[in-house]
C-alpha cells in the first residue's frame, strides 16, 4: 500500500511539473503569444536580457490587441544552439523571423545583431 501511495504521488508531482525542455518552435509560439497579451513575466522568462528590451521597445509602440495571436510557424532550421524560426501571426501582414539560443538546455528568444540576415 505504501508503494502504492508513493507512486501516485511522484506521478502527480510529475505531471504538475512544468515543462522545462521546450523545442525552439514551442518557445517561440509561448514568446509571440505573452508579447501580444503583454505577459511581460512570461515574455521575460523566455527570452535573453537583449531580446526582452528590444521586444518591450516594440511591445510599447504597438496598442493591446484583444484577438487569439493565431502563431503559425511557417519554417525553422538549427544549427547546433542556434535556431531560427519564420512565423506568422493574426497581427502581422508579413512573416516574421525570431533568432533563438540554446541557453542551459532551453530555447530562448534573443535579438538579431544589426547587419545579421538569417537564413530566410
Amino acid at each position: 500500500m505504501r508503494a502504492l501511495i508513493t507512486s501516485v504521488l511522484a506521478l502527480f508531482i510529475f505531471s504538475c511539473a512544468e515543462k522545462q525542455n521546450l523545442t525552439h518552435t514551442e518557445t517561440t509560439e509561448i514568446v509571440l503569444e505573452s508579447f501580444y497579451a503583454k505577459d511581460n513575466s512570461t515574455l521575460n522568462k523566455y527570452t535573453t536580457s537583449d531580446g526582452y528590451s528590444g521586444l518591450i521597445m516594440i511591445q510599447d509602440m504597438i496598442p493591446d490587441q484583444d484577438k487569439d495571436a493565431n502563431v503559425k510557424i511557417l519554417d525553422e532550421t538549427i544549427d547546433g544552439d542556434l535556431a531560427w524560426v519564420k512565423y506568422t501571426t493574426a497581427y502581422d501582414s508579413k512573416p516574421g523571423v525570431f533568432k533563438l539560443v540554446k541557453d542551459n538546455g532551453q530555447w530562448m528568444v534573443t535579438s538579431k545583431g544589426p547587419r545579421e540576415r538569417g537564413p530566410f
